[in-house]
């Protein structure tokens, strides 16, 4: 298995920025497709960003196009998510999951979930 955890969640203002950050424990990600998922109570888990490891390919959900970055760290073993520009829309809790393939925008295909953390926008 490969234990997934996110930290860097908060409370901002609109227009603030956060970064959330997603590691594994004792294990590269190699060859994984990681993911940033979100979720707003009563509504689906969204995709909201993906990179491959290895090759470093990135894709962005249509909402936070622009406005959110996801990246790499192979020195820290770490997928980060730059959140820039947040909005209230942006409030929920943020999942990073990881899967043996590349991204995929469907949650189901994802064997492996962080416990998620909460990103609040409010003035």
């Amino acid at each position: 298995q490969v234990p997934v955890v996110e930290s860097g969640g908060g409370l901002v203002q609109p227009g603030d920025s956060l970064r959330v950050s997603c590691t594994t424990s004792g294990r590269t990600f190699s060859s994984y497709g990681i993911a940033w998922f979100r979720q707003v109570p009563g509504k689906e888990r969204e995709f909201v960003a993906g990179v491959n490891w290895s090759r470093g390919s990135t894709y962005y959900g249509d909402s936070v196009k622009g406005r959110f970055t996801i990246s790499r760290d192979f020195a820290k073993n770490t997928v980060d998510l730059q959140m820039n520009s947040l909005q209230p829309e942006d409030t929920a809790v943020y999942y990073c999951a990881a899967r043996a393939g590349g991204v995929a925008t469907r949650r189901e295909l994802y064997e492996f979930w962080g416990q998620g953390t909460q990103v609040t926008v409010s003035s």
